[in-house]
């Protein structure tokens, strides 16, 4: 029997942005390429159902991606 663990993703967290599903702005696209990691700062519903996590990059800027674009960093 395989145990599965489960990650919570919290304010303050630090994550790794692993994918983009929609096209984003190319500036964000090299900001990611050179560095992925950033910290959950807030989160919002989307599409109704959905919910996103707003991420605080690098940079300084927040962007917000969906639940599956992230993963614990």
């Amino acid at each position: 029997m395989s145990q599965q663990t489960s990650v919570t993703i919290d304010i303050g967290s630090k994550v790794r942005v692993t994918r983009v599903r929609d096209r984003i702005p190319g500036a964000l696209v090299e900001l990611l390429k050179k560095n992925s990691s950033g910290t959950v700062v807030d989160f919002r519903t989307v599409d109704g159902k959905g919910i996103g996590v707003v991420v605080q990059l690098s940079d300084g800027s927040t962007s917000w991606f969906f639940e599956d674009e992230i993963a614990p960093g």
